[in-house]
């Protein structure tokens, strides 16, 4: 596996000073963010030279572009606040190639009008699936055209809020260009250690098929995010269960500040070394 981070962990808007800043963190991917270069995260316009500079510093610096960040609330209570969503995604997916990436990551949404990583209760009802539907069919005519994939990633708040439902998404969809980003710190919230190992077995089990990027973050124990291996999540066991699927793609942290991301880059190496299941580059 690689170790990668999210670009925008680090200050700065050129690629070249953000990409250089996570090889000297010890990584060798990132998840890349259009903020990075000093636009929107989602920008309405993104030019030749500005995918072209990405794809530059990701080659001085030796750090590979994973992915980068399309999420917008796909199922965001006003229909237009959608479109500009989707119109936006078109945007990202034309620019994927000059900027040597061919994932998008996405959030599958929530009825919460302002934040889109906050659950709602709607969330859960025949129209919320409905409208996620409609905007991943349009998404996939979006990647179909453009030649990328899409990550989507189970996350608690969302309407994605399991690997089963994730699984119930590809079934309806039966599309190729829809995979998945696994974060088993989205998966629960306060669990036993027998039952977050479960979790996260049954998880990768289960969506073995379509992981294309693994995330790395952790729980307090009261359900709280924390950095990778600061909290109660069971590396060992999540790492084994990626290795016993072949996953051999980047394993990608967050949630953490610049200051922490040279400590999580050793913790990370050494949870790899441990289980064996090496580190590329």
């Amino acid at each position: 596996m690689k170790l990668g981070i999210f670009a925008k962990t680090f200050d700065g808007t050129k690629p070249s000073i953000v990409l250089n800043s996570v090889a000297e963190a010890g990584f060798t991917s990132a998840q890349y963010n259009m903020a990075c270069s000093g636009l929107p995260p989602m920008p309405e316009t993104i030019s030749e030279a500005q995918a072209r500079s990405v794809t530059e510093a990701a080659r001085s610096s030796g750090v590979e572009i994973v992915a980068v960040s399309g999420t917008y609330n796909m199922i965001h209570p006003d229909p237009s606040m959608r479109e500009v969503g989707l119109r936006k995604l078109a945007t990202l997916a034309e620019r994927c190639v000059g900027m040597s990436t061919g994932l998008i990551t996405l959030c599958t949404g929530t009825r919460d009008s302002i934040d889109q990583w906050k659950a709602h209760a709607d969330n859960n009802t025949p129209a919320a699936w409905r409208d996620l539907l409609e905007a991943m069919e349009a998404a996939v005519t979006i990647a179909e055209r453009y030649d990328v994939d899409l990550g989507i990633e189970p996350e608690l708040a969302n309407v994605v809020n399991s690997a089963e439902k994730a699984h119930r998404l590809i079934s309806a969809l039966k599309s190729p260009r829809i995979k998945i980003v696994l974060d088993p710190a989205n998966l629960f919230e306060v669990a036993t250690l027998d039952d977050q190992r479960r979790i996260v077995s049954s998880a990768i089990d289960l969506l073995a098929d379509r992981i294309v990027m693994a995330h790395a973050k952790d729980r307090h124990p009261d359900g709280s995010f924390a950095t990778a291996g600061k909290g109660i999540l069971d590396y060992a066991h999540y790492l084994r269960c990626l290795k016993a699927i072949g996953f051999s793609g980047s394993l990608v942290t967050h949630g953490l500040s610049a200051s922490e991301a040279a400590g999580a880059a050793t913790f990370l190496k050494s949870a790899l070394d441990c289980e064996g299941a090496g580190r590329g580059r």
